[in-house]
């Protein structure tokens, strides 16, 4: 009878020391698929996914765990990278104005004159084609390549890929992206970095502030609807990748709206909607 008095006791601390590391787990597996995000998104009858996490991976919560593996075109989401890019190559400051070539487009905001700042806020296709002109393919190739963001097709127009689907990214992958932005390990100069924070911020008050950029895929089926970025607060920096399937154009409105709603869900910050 010696041996099972041995080997129980040590067969209790095995699994004792099972329990506590499932336990320290078990709230991040709880979250792969929050059941608080889904009800917004079934509340709206939205198609998506949406992750939130803090830039040190120690909470995330998930909407769909399986759609945010699948890539989708980046469209003006990468006006992120591409505002670095363009930043580091010099071809612009964020002094300089593009002047506007007289062409009416289909946004009326477009069709002026821009500095980087009111390009990025406005998404102006125009402006940043002319930043993709002087960039040049091989050099979007380089940056792309070293900073591993999505997946860029092999052959790709050098001024329309965010946007007509050579270059498609998950929302996992834009969190991984916002995490090394966020910690600053990407190939740019502080000065550079300082300046698309500045270009980012969309709403600041005395307890956080709002980081985003807005993207719309509208060139494929269904058309998909992004809103990316970083939520600071006095507690953590929380970094945000939320992609839908738009209905309509009156579907655009939404991403913004869900992820204030979802933010105010988790307890992270109480942003109006």
């Amino acid at each position: 009878m010696a041996a099972p008095t041995v080997f129980f006791p040590k067969l209790s601390i095995v699994l004792k020391t099972a329990l506590l590391c499932l336990l320290a787990v078990w709230p991040s597996l709880s979250r792969a698929n929050d059941p608080s995000l889904a009800a917004l998104f079934a509340e709206r009858q939205l198609s998506g996914t949406l992750i939130i996490a803090t830039a040190d991976g120690s909470q995330r919560y998930v909407h769909n765990d399986a759609r945010a593996s699948q890539r989708y075109a980046s469209a003006s989401t990468f006006k992120i990278l591409n505002t670095l890019i363009a930043l580091e190559e010099g071809a612009i400051d964020s002094n300089e104005v593009l002047k506007w070539d007289g062409v009416a487009r289909s946004l009326p905001d477009w069709n002026r004159d821009h500095t980087l700042a009111s390009a990025f806020k406005t998404s102006c296709v125009w402006c940043y084609q002319v930043l993709a002109r002087r960039i040049g393919g091989q050099a979007y190739r380089s940056y792309l390549d070293d900073i591993d963001y999505g997946r860029l097709a092999s052959d790709f127009n050098p001024t329309e890929f965010w946007l007509n689907g050579d270059l498609q990214i998950s929302a996992a992958e834009q969190i991984e992206f916002l995490k090394k932005l966020q910690s600053r390990a990407l190939p740019f100069a502080d000065e550079h970095f300082e300046t698309l924070r500045n270009i980012m911020l969309v709403e600041r008050t005395p307890t956080y502030a709002l980081r985003a950029k807005t993207g719309w895929a509208a060139r494929g089926q269904p058309q998909i609807g992004w809103y990316v970025g970083s939520l600071e607060t006095a507690a953590a920096t929380w970094l945000f990748a939320l992609n839908i399937d738009l209905r309509s154009e009156q579907d655009l409105p939404l991403r913004a709206q869900l992820l204030r709603a979802a933010l105010r869900a988790k307890g992270i910050a109480d942003l109006p909607p």
